[in-house]
């Protein structure tokens, strides 16, 4: 799309490398309009091809950029849902791509209307770093769905699965159709800035907040996926031990670097340390060992690594008790083990932030509206969890809670669905994809009305007499 009244930051200048890019997705659009059906079929294929010939060279990387990234994680998480997306997109794309008729009001028959779905124009993406390729490649391949050209910027936390990402994707598309742009912080502040048909960004709440005020001074469209405390719910009904598993498997996968992984469990206040050795028994059977098991995902940096370490010395000096099956602390590996808090200080980081590691605190509550209000009274969370076969207890927790996603009776799995939508609300984000909500939400509904060869539109109009009288008496019920 052509931009004239660009408003461009001083810190973009028009002989930057950054402007050229985009500059040149953006002559491609007018110079080459939309893709039709078949070619983005090619695409989605090509794309599909890539992941599937280069299997073994993406896990290992990720690996390599984590320190340590469980290989299974790495194929449940990023390749799974990429080739699943991939092959739901394909099965469903002409029939989102078709246009879809719409109702006339009687007063304006005969006529027709419909809505268009359009490419946006030129799409940015700003990749995070817990998911290297999903969150890099999940909304490329919308994007390309929904005819856009797109520039990738991949975090730069892991530095070889970009420039992997940016080899491959450079192989088998032009430049002027998907770019990926290598560098730190700054360059990601300065792609923010460039007058994108949309923006979607993939990170934590405070750097979103400055996604979308750079996006603002562009008018960009913006789809933030953040993240914050989703909480788990327990309800008295549920067995116990099953709902410490399912928790901790959730909390413990990618080493709890997920944005959705549960952040706190609210447990019956007589069950709360039960609950916790139930956790920890979970943890031992999951992992027998932390140092050296290449199940048990590293922690991304050595900064995010001292972080957690700094919540759980935080939360003990404030009280807290910490259940642990073993700590080790300075190894080379990052790895930091499971931890249960209880009796955690509300004001402690570990309740204030998002946790982002394999540290759970337990929280008891009394019934169910003391749990909901103490949702309710912080930030919309990015995921719920709920565990109860009483329908009473879920529907009143779906009811009286908003969130971005659910899971019933487990943790992180509506996030897995390619046919629901994924995205935040309030402090958690904004817009939703996946599927076909990703294909919506990266497309441009052109809404189309055309008066029939006998329509009789022009006779209401000035000088305003019987017709217009006749019309509006009709229309108002008078």
């Amino acid at each position: 799309m052509n931009h004239p009244a660009r408003i461009q930051s001083p810190s973009i200048q028009d002989n930057d490398p950054l402007t050229a890019l985009f500059d040149a997705q953006q002559q491609a659009v007018l110079v080459h309009g939309a893709p039709n059906y078949k070619q983005r079929m090619a695409d989605l294929e090509a794309l599909l091809q890539l992941i599937k010939a280069n299997h073994d060279v993406l896990i290992e990387t990720v690996c390599k950029d984590f320190g340590n990234r469980s290989f299974a994680e790495t194929k449940l998480s990023e390749l799974m849902p990429i080739v699943n997306g991939i092959k739901h997109i394909r099965a469903h794309l002409k029939s989102w791509m078709r246009p879809s008729k719409r109702k006339v009001g009687m007063a304006f028959k005969p006529a027709t209307a419909r809505v268009m779905y359009q490419p946006l124009g030129v799409v940015g993406i700003l990749a995070p770093w817990n998911y290297p390729l999903t969150l890099t490649l999940i909304p490329l391949m919308e994007a390309l769905a929904a005819g856009n050209r797109v520039m990738l910027k991949p975090s730069e936390l892991t530095p070889h699965t970009a420039e992997l990402l940016k080899r491959l994707l450079g192989e088998i598309f032009p430049a002027e159709q998907i770019s990926v742009i290598i560098g730190d912080a700054s360059l990601a502040s300065r792609f923010s800035e460039l007058a994108f048909d949309h923006l979607v960004f993939t990170g934590s709440t405070n750097v979103g907040r400055h996604v979308m005020a750079a996006a603002a001074r562009n008018l960009t469209p913006v789809t933030l996926e953040l993240g914050g405390k989703s909480p788990v719910v327990i309800g008295s009904d549920f067995p116990l031990k099953k709902a410490a598993r399912l928790v901790v498997i959730g909390k413990l996968f990618n080493a709890g670097q997920t944005c959705v992984a549960p952040d706190y469990a609210m447990v019956p206040r007589h069950l709360v340390d039960t609950f916790a050795a139930e956790c920890l028994n979970a943890a031992k059977q999951l992992y027998p060992s932390i140092q050296g098991n290449k199940d048990y995902t590293s922690i991304i940096s050595p900064r995010h690594y001292d972080r957690l370490m700094k919540m759980i010395d935080q939360a003990g000096a404030g009280g807290a008790r910490i259940w642990q099956n073993g700590m080790v602390r300075g190894t080379d590996e990052r790895k930091v083990p499971p931890t249960i808090l209880t009796n955690v200080p509300l004001d402690a980081d570990v309740m204030c932030e998002e946790i982002f590691g394999p540290l759970l605190p337990v929280i008891g509550y009394d019934n169910l509206e003391q749990a909901i209000a103490f949702i309710n009274a912080r930030p919309k969370p990015l995921a719920l969890y709920g565990f109860s076969n009483d329908s009473a207890f879920v529907d009143q927790l779906l009811e009286q809670t908003r969130s971005g996603g659910v899971t019933i009776n487990g943790t992180m799995l509506h996030a897995t669905q390619d046919d629901l939508p994924f995205g935040g609300v309030g402090n958690s984000g904004t817009g939703a994809y996946h599927g076909y909500e990703g294909f919506i939400r990266l497309s441009h509904a052109r809404g189309v009305f055309k008066l029939s060869r006998f329509n009789m539109s022009d006779k209401v109009s000035a000088p305003y007499g019987a017709m217009t009288r006749l019309v509006t008496r009709l229309m108002l019920g008078q």
